[in-house]
């Protein structure tokens, strides 16, 4: 049976992947761990534990002890708040992978590894309309860099060393049930809880700034399909393109509004806008198609009647 450790359990995507983990391996066989305390379904469904990622000999420790088979690195500091504190979150985002990388090299029990990437990897050179998975990935934030690093260090790993390290470069994640981390694509997420509490939402992107999203249901189940998927049938092993759906603000407010006829929304672009302006606008996902079978349930319509409809019911509203 796999022992499994999820790191970062607390975040945008932990919080949603350890519930679907332990439908499929069992509660007590999936670990939730962070340096804050996860969600009540979390904490109370299985095993937890504070656990700092760099701190390395309590992480060795831990592993052990619980005999740990594999484990899914998803702590880090997202792109929108790396840009205020560069050289710190590059050093939590390498350091961590790193201890990681080690872990795996040096306990063999370790079978399989799970680290997300970016479209943060891409950058202003890179062709930003059907961006393929072979390109230019020249990264202008601390966030990019830090990822296009970690995609090198994974490959190297797999070639040196044998370790089973799998990744996807995620696009923008859209969830109703945790909050926007410091992202540059939060505004998917953040224009339907404002929706909700205020009726109006002031953008940090232009009306047409398009990238490609992913709601997080989706995103979960393309995570543990390239985990079950047969190694054999891999032809990636730095990290695969996952597309998703693009779209703008303005597209994604006017189907609020279909909803909401009062919402209104307004812009003023910020730093992230020349983030956004660096990444793609949309992605081709065609080899994770072929070598896995990545597949996206939802598109515009679908992602937007879920998403008002699960923020509304957290402030206790309903929207029909």
């Amino acid at each position: 049976m796999e022992r499994i450790l999820v790191i970062g359990a607390s975040g945008q995507i932990g919080s949603e992947l350890v519930p679907e983990l332990r439908k499929i391996y069992g509660n007590d066989n999936v670990f939730a761990s962070d340096l804050k305390e996860p969600a009540e379904d979390v904490k109370n469904a299985g095993p937890w534990a504070v656990l700092d990622v760099l701190d390395t000999k309590r992480l060795v420790h831990f592993v052990i002890r619980h005999k740990i088979t594999q484990i899914y690195h998803l702590a880090a500091v997202l792109s929108g708040n790396a840009e205020k504190i560069p050289l710190q979150a590059w050093n939590i985002n390498m350091e961590s992978l790193m201890n990681i990388l080690d872990l795996a090299k040096e306990i063999p029990e370790i079978n399989k590894i799970f680290w997300p990437s970016s479209i943060a990897v891409f950058g202003p050179t890179t062709p930003r309309h059907n961006t393929p998975q072979l390109t230019v990935t020249e990264p202008n934030t601390v966030y990019g860099i830090s990822k296009m690093a970690g995609e090198r260090w994974v490959e190297y790993y797999h070639q040196k060393y044998g370790v089973d390290i799998r990744s996807i470069r995620y696009p923008g994640l859209i969830s109703y049930k945790t909050e926007p981390g410091g992202g540059t694509t939060d505004y998917a997420v953040e224009i339907f809880y404002e929706a909700i509490k205020t009726g109006k939402y002031e953008c940090f992107l232009t009306e047409n700034s398009y990238l490609p999203m992913q709601f997080m249901t989706d995103a979960i189940k393309a995570t543990i399909s390239l985990m079950e998927a047969d190694k054999d049938k891999l032809s990636i092993h730095s990290s695969y393109n996952v597309g998703g759906i693009s779209f703008s603000p303005k597209e994604i407010y006017e189907e609020i509004k279909v909803y909401l006829p009062d919402f209104s929304i307004s812009y003023k672009p910020d730093f992230r806008q020349a983030i956004a302006d660096s990444w793609p606008a949309s992605i081709d996902d065609s080899v994770a198609r072929n070598d896995w079978g990545l597949q996206n349930e939802y598109e515009i319509k679908k992602l937007t009647d879920v998403m008002l409809k699960g923020v509304a019911e957290k402030f206790g509203k309903t929207i029909k």
